[in-house]
């Protein structure tokens, strides 16, 4: 049979691993071509592998290596899909960080010079895609798919400002972007993720795998940290990516923001009663 999204083109940004990689093999497994992208070459040969493990024709992805900060990486990144695929349908602006601070510093000391690489990564760059990415979705009359956090809602987090911020800004752009870009007969909606078990915990942290792994186990069995009782996985998040992405299930959705966090969001206190655990979400 064929899936929900056969005969579409999605371009899945930051999709070397994690999020973005699950969004890819979901979406390829449900008939679209996807692009994937990412700086490591590495991790992108590992989506590569998960792709093809889950029996997707070569012919159905391309790999490109792009730095999505970048208007040449961008540039890329969309010329490389028109050339083999021939059209956009879907973006999904899943690229983002929680950059740390070069010397290390936290809370309202740390650097502009951090600041700027956040705002570049998690803001900047959704809207120079979205910028360019434009005309093609009207053609197609397609959809963007914008990947936030729920560390852009209410509570502040102290160690490290400029994620949140940017990802504030993000919820905030994708409104004003709805409004405007539905008259083209493009979507824009948002999910913001809580608690994943990726590989951007470790990252940010500096922790091994086994620490990490602890960590996930610990927030998942504390319901006043996550009360469905659980941690997150990628997987999860693809398919609150993928429901926005397809018109035939979420076609009346403009704008909106899909929480997606087994309840940690509703839980009052959470920062102050695990301020470093929730630091990276």
């Amino acid at each position: 049979m064929p899936g929900r999204f056969s005969g579409k083109v999605a371009i899945i940004t930051g999709s070397s691993f994690g999020i973005g990689r699950e969004t890819a093999v979901l979406f390829a497994k449900e008939g679209a071509k996807v692009t994937v992208t990412g700086r490591s070459e590495e991790r992108l040969q590992g989506t590569k592998k998960a792709l093809l493990d889950a029996k997707v024709p070569e012919s159905n992805f391309i790999i490109v290596p792009a730095d999505i900060t970048t208007p040449s990486g961008q540039d890329n990144l969309i010329s490389n899909t028109l050339e083999r695929f021939g059209k956009i349908d879907i973006l999904v602006n899943n690229a983002g960080a929680s950059i740390p601070d070069s010397q290390k510093r936290t809370g309202v000391k740390q650097g502009i010079e951090t600041y700027e690489k956040v705002m570049r990564l998690n803001v900047q760059s959704v809207i120079e895609m979205t910028q360019k990415v434009r005309p093609h979705l009207a053609k197609t009359k397609g959809d963007i798919v914008n990947v936030s956090s729920i560390v852009a809602l209410k509570a502040g987090w102290a160690h490290a400002p400029y994620y949140p911020l940017a990802k504030a800004a993000l919820d905030q752009y994708t409104r004003s972007a709805a409004i405007d870009l539905i008259h083209e007969g493009i979507r824009v909606n948002t999910v913001n993720p809580g608690i994943v078990e990726t590989g951007f915990h470790g990252q940010a942290t500096g922790l091994s795998e086994d620490a990490s792994k602890k960590f996930y186990d610990d927030m998942g069995s504390n319901r006043n940290a996550i009360p469905c009782g659980f941690s997150g996985r990628p997987d999860h998040i693809a398919k609150a990516i993928a429901f926005l992405a397809d018109r035939d299930t979420s076609e009346y959705i403009v704008g909106q923001n899909i929480i997606a966090d087994g309840g940690t969001s509703l839980v009052l206190g959470i920062h102050t009663q695990f301020p470093r655990q929730t630091e990276k979400l």
